[in-house]
C-alpha cells in the first residue's frame, strides 16, 4: 500500500468512527481547506517566517494536507497523477530560461 493510500484509509476510518461523512461534500471540503489554509497563515502573520511556532506549522499544514486528501478522494483523484500533470502544465507555463530566479506570473514573462 502506497503512503498516500495509507494516509487516505486513516482519514476514512478516522471520519467513519464519527460519522462525520455525511458533512464532508466538496463544498464543504472545499471550505474546511480554505480555513485551514487560512490558520496556517495566520501562524506567519506579523512576524518574520523563521519567528513561527514550528509545531503549529505542523499541525495546521496536517489539516490542510488532511482536507485536500479527502476532496481528491471524494473525485476519485489520483493525487501522484494529479499533481504530477500539474508540475507538467507549470513547467511549459514557466520555461526554465523565462522564469528561473523571477517570481513574475507566466503572462508577465
Amino acid at each position: 500500500m502506497d503512503d498516500i493510500k495509507l494516509i487516505i484509509d486513516a482519514l476514512d476510518k478516522f471520519r467513519k468512527e464519527r460519522d462525520w461523512e455525511q458533512f464532508h461534500n466538496p463544498k464543504d471540503l472545499s471550505i474546511a481547506l480554505s480555513i485551514e489554509a487560512n490558520e496556517l497563515m495566520e501562524l506567519f502573520l506579523w512576524k518574520n517566517a523563521e519567528d513561527a511556532n514550528v509545531e503549529k506549522v505542523k499541525e495546521e499544514l496536517a489539516d490542510v494536507l488532511s482536507f485536500a486528501f479527502l476532496l481528491a478522494d471524494k473525485y476519485k483523484f489520483d493525487i501522484k497523477e494529479i499533481v504530477l500533470d500539474k508540475i507538467s502544465k507549470n513547467g511549459e507555463k514557466y520555461p526554465v530560461d523565462k522564469s528561473k530566479g523571477t517570481a513574475r506570473k507566466y503572462n508577465e514573462l
